[in-house]
């Protein structure tokens, strides 16, 4: 199993950013896409989640609004739209694989990170 995150990078605030995160070695349907992110000296907190299966995303507060979650199935890969940032969105931000929900306790594969940085 492998997830691969990509298109952090560094933005002014009220920029956009478009993370991806590519899926391989399992059945794409079978399970959700998460994206989480972590800050220095935070824990890890869910911001969105997506089953193509079941037609259901999950947004945490703070981003709803600002962020969209989406799925290319012929690509197995997740976008997460980003708009409107903030500089407290910086942080490094995973992907990862299991069942819908915003609780990392749900999820079985994580990809490795990528940093967004907000500049105010």
């Amino acid at each position: 199993v492998q997830l691969q995150a990509s298109g952090g990078g560094l933005v002014q605030a009220g920029g956009s950013l478009r993370l991806s995160c590519a899926a391989s070695g399992f059945t794409f349907d079978d399970y959700a896409i998460g994206w989480f992110r972590q800050a220095p000296g935070k824990e890890r907190e869910g911001v969105s989640c997506i089953s193509s299966s079941e037609n259901t995303t999950y947004y945490a507060d703070s981003v709803k609004g600002r962020f969209t979650i989406s799925s290319d199935n012929a690509k197995n890969t997740v976008y997460l739209q980003m708009n409107s940032l903030k500089p407290e969105d910086t942080a490094v931000y995973y992907c990862a694989a299991g069942g819908i929900s915003l609780q990392r306790d749900e999820y079985d594969y994580w990809g490795q990170g990528t940093q967004v940085t907000v500049s105010s």
